[in-house]
């Protein structure tokens, strides 16, 4: 039976890098709501020889992931999903950047918890902009609603702090900011449970990337936080799937309930 991976944001970036490097020695499942570029990259793919399946998926939408970690399972045994899908401040409104980032990684750890088993790992994505936040603004108590209250209800109390914030770009900042800081906080949270099964989860947190994403935050100063990094350009989109592919592989088969910071040492600069 075929080692399967689910790359959710396999379509371009980080997760097309991921699916390079997971792709050698996986069946691989892309996932992505972009059709057009799904098939572009399901075609890369295959012409390098490796065995993909794709599946257009909204990880907003509950059943949509819950099919979608279903056919993984239906593909062979499902070792790994890698978590890259996410919406920076440039792309949507602050909601629908709180509903891709956070209340998606919600849906995609409650489908991956029903079917992980041994040896299984959940890599999320979050981001540096998880460490930027002021820790008073930071809505922490209502993160713990996200593991009893009904999605809707916590996504009212988690987006209060962002509604206090004047401005239209503001907002949207801080939703990411807040959001990524979740699945920083999410991925420490699940933990035990996980771990009840042999099973593993945590996140990565990456700095500015030379991706389409990438370039286009820097219009709101990504590049210019470069200036006082360890590392003054921006990392490539190999470097960090090579961390994912990692964390999601047997040979980090400790790692569990931890973020791993990857940000080319912009945080360090601020300290």
């Amino acid at each position: 039976m075929s080692n399967v991976a689910i790359i959710t944001g396999g379509a371009g970036g980080m997760g097309l890098a991921t699916a390079r490097i997971l792709g050698k020695d996986h069946h691989l499942l892309l996932a992505d709501v972009n059709q057009e570029r799904l098939d572009a990259a399901k075609a890369e793919l295959i012409e390098m020889g490796v065995a993909v399946d794709a599946a257009s998926c909204d990880i907003t939408d509950i059943d949509s992931v819950a099919r979608l970690v279903e056919q993984g399972t239906e593909l062979g045994n499902l070792r790994c999903v890698v978590h890259t899908a996410g919406l920076s401040p440039q792309m949507a409104d602050p909601e629908l950047i709180m509903r891709v980032n956070a209340i998606g990684t919600i849906y995609l750890a409650d489908a991956c918890l029903k079917v992980a088993k041994e040896g299984f790992a959940l890599v999320n994505v979050a981001s540096m902009s998880a460490y930027m936040l002021p820790n008073a603004v930071i809505p922490t108590r209502a993160f713990k609603h996200s593991l009893t209250s009904p999605v809707e209800k916590f996504l009212k109390k988690i987006m209060r702090p962002v509604s206090l914030i004047p401005g239209d770009f503001p907002k949207k900042g801080m939703s990411y900011g807040i959001s990524k800081n979740f699945v920083k906080w999410y991925s420490v949270a699940r933990a035990g449970e996980f771990g009840a099964k042999g099973a593993r989860i945590l996140s990565v947190s990456p700095g500015s990337i030379d991706t389409a994403m990438g370039r286009l935050e820097e219009k709101s100063g990504s590049a210019k936080m470069l200036k006082t990094a360890a590392l003054k350009r921006f990392g490539k989109p190999e470097e960090l799937a090579n961390v994912l592919a990692f964390c999601a592989s047997e040979q980090a088969g400790y790692l569990t309930g931890v973020d791993i910071l990857c940000d080319g040492g912009v945080i360090a600069g601020r300290e």
